[in-house]
């Protein structure tokens, strides 16, 4: 078979098939646990903390495992608009976003919020004029996807983060 979609996924370098494999073997401790295999646990997960806040350039109390992109994604907006409600509750988002993203937003329209929601062109693009266009003084949150993962579309958040 041959496979395109490496937007939407790509295959794990073998490498990491064999690590988490062994990880898996060895550390299956619960590491909120008080006995030894859940510190082995523990003490690895914190280790895995440091060297992804390394790589980020964060402090490792920043870093927040999830089971996946629905969970980080629904996280991230409901609690981003959550959070700063008082400010405004005004989001805005493209209507090709994922569907976690689209989801989480539409979901917020029954606590209150605004959602815009873009259009965009043929091509699957949306312009930072368009975004900028939507940015309101009670706007919380833009979430664009950088990349589509069913077109593969990119968009130019530089030019919009910029804007």
């Amino acid at each position: 078979m041959k496979y395109f979609d490496y937007a939407a996924t790509t295959p794990p370098f073998e490498e990491v098939i064999t690590t988490v494999a062994e990880v898996m073997r060895r550390h299956y401790g619960n590491p909120s646990s008080m006995h030894r295999y859940g510190e082995d646990a523990d003490k690895l997960l914190k280790r895995s903390r440091e060297v992804c806040a390394a790589a980020l350039g964060v402090y490792p109390s920043e870093i927040v495992f999830t089971s996946g992109a629905t969970e980080s994604n629904n996280l991230a907006i409901k609690g981003a608009a959550l959070q700063y409600q008082t400010r405004g509750k005004h989001i805005v988002t493209v209507s090709t976003e994922h569907p976690s993203v689209y989801e989480a937003c539409r979901q917020l329209t029954n606590l209150g919020f605004e959602v815009t929601f873009l259009p965009v062109d043929a091509e699957g693009h949306v312009s930072a004029e368009q975004v900028c266009a939507a940015v309101r003084k009670d706007t919380i949150l833009v979430s664009i996807m950088h990349v589509n993962n069913e077109t593969g579309r990119v968009q130019p958040l530089h030019d919009i983060g910029a804007a």
